[in-house]
């Protein structure tokens, strides 16, 4: 993709040929446009085809001279976004659909929504208050797409979970010994060729005893204790119902969510190896591939949240406010109340969260801040955000500076201030 950086958000709005609205939609979008210095308005639609659009932004650039354009559109990322990304005169500015929202109530008594009022919305918003707006800036090419790799990968594992949630509720319902004789572990290679074959306790307990052995042979499995476990419940335990209904139907439904299971297993295996491969051979994956807890995991998560753009965010917290780390402060008169974040990119925050979290087992000093507040009273997940909001505060000085975060010389630097997370484990000791 060829950006002209240089031809991106002009510092005089004077700059701007022409300002466009899109009401985007998935097959057909409705478009504003309004040229600068004019107040008639042309209205028009656009079908979401490249073979459309690309002659569409042709006859822009042609007519404009190749001018710069401003483009507002309610969302930041889709295939209308993907396709003006790739014009350098474009300048897309990304506005969230409750902005639209919120300007429409104010405006309009009855809160109406069409195509054509949100489009003139947009353009008002567009041309009376761009200062307040943020140009779409899009990151490296190894970036954006480190950052839908992990995105995607999470939303492989959400899928899976749901589906080992589900198959554990159905197994509870028919067949919970199963549960034990897989060792709890219902995404495993075990649990998957186990369901197949024995889809119901009946069945399990029809084998014979050298089958089961052989079969966990097979996997691996060769313990005494385990196998004399798992023939003792063959042998001894008693079904929970027999009722051909809840045992036929449970076990069908099982076998589903047990092959879906095993099929997303190596999809997720194939994201690990992609994405490990596509974060080392990112040129900024030094800032991060050290974090302590962080791991191949989440390594990859924090690189591709803060990018390469160091004019992305202004101050730390920018990014603990955007985030949702950091909480809401709503004050009137004497009274002052703090709220949860919840309007946030939710797998951000659950990124430096899950971060926090691991950061307690390698890193002294996070363990110390959990700890020193536990003993306090403090709720576990109060603590691991306010420790997150440490984090980033520690992230956005690392990332800025471009220097890797060196945890023993941040501990000096702890102790230096006097600070009791340098100190809290030795006098616990003491």
């Amino acid at each position: 993709m060829n950006i002209n950086t240089n031809m991106k958000n002009p510092d005089n709005p004077n700059d701007y040929a022409a300002f466009i609205a899109i009401d985007w939609a998935d097959q057909k979008h409705v478009f504003s446009l309004e040229v600068a210095g004019q107040t008639t308005k042309e209205t028009g639609t656009l079908e979401q085809k490249p073979e459309v659009i690309g002659p569409w932004v042709a006859k822009l650039r042609e007519r404009f001279g190749g001018r710069p354009v401003a483009i507002a559109v309610e969302q930041s990322r889709g295939a209308l976004i993907h396709a003006l990304l790739s014009y350098d005169f474009i300048v897309i500015y990304p506005l969230h659909p409750s902005t639209v929202a919120k300007f429409r109530e104010a405006f309009k008594s009855s809160g109406a929504k069409s195509d054509p009022l949100d489009t003139d919305q947009i353009l008002q918003i567009l041309t009376k208050h761009r200062e307040l707006l943020k140009a779409l800036n899009p990151d490296t090419e190894e970036t954006r797409l480190l950052a839908r790799l992990v995105e995607d990968r999470r939303k492989a594992v959400d899928l899976r979970t749901s589906q080992v949630q589900a198959l554990t509720a159905a197994l509870k319902e028919y067949f919970p010994q199963a549960l034990e004789l897989v060792n709890g572990n219902l995404t495993s290679r075990l649990a998957g060729d186990f369901l197949i074959r024995w889809p119901t306790f009946q069945a399990f307990q029809q084998a014979k005893p050298s089958t089961i052995k052989r079969f966990y042979y097979g996997h691996n499995i060769r313990s005494p204790e385990v196998m004399e476990k798992v023939l003792g419940l063959a042998t001894t335990a008693q079904a929970l119902t027999t009722d051909s209904a809840i045992v036929e139907s449970g076990s069908r439904l099982s076998q589903m969510y047990a092959q879906i299971i095993q099929t997303l297993n190596p999809v997720i295996v194939d994201y690990d190896g992609r994405i490990e491969k596509v974060f080392h051979a990112h040129p900024e994956a030094h800032l991060f591939c050290k974090l302590p807890g962080a791991g191949p995991g989440l390594a990859p998560r924090l690189l591709s949240f803060f990018g390469t753009d160091r004019s992305r965010y202004e101050a730390a917290g920018n990014v603990q406010s955007f985030t949702g780390i950091a909480p809401v402060t709503k004050s009137s008169g004497k009274s002052r109340v703090v709220y949860f974040r919840h309007a946030c990119p939710k797998f951000d925050r659950q990124t430096f969260h899950e971060f926090a979290r691991l950061s307690i087992a390698k890193c002294q000093w996070a363990r110390n801040y959990v700890d020193y507040y536990t003993a306090k009273g403090k709720k576990f997940h109060t603590i691991i955000r306010a420790l997150a909001f440490k984090w980033i505060r520690i992230l956005f000085r690392c990332w800025k500076n471009r220097t890797p975060y060196n945890d023993m010389k941040y501990m000096e630097t702890l102790k230096k201030r006097g600070s009791i997370f340098a100190t809290f484990h030795l006098e616990q000791k003491g």
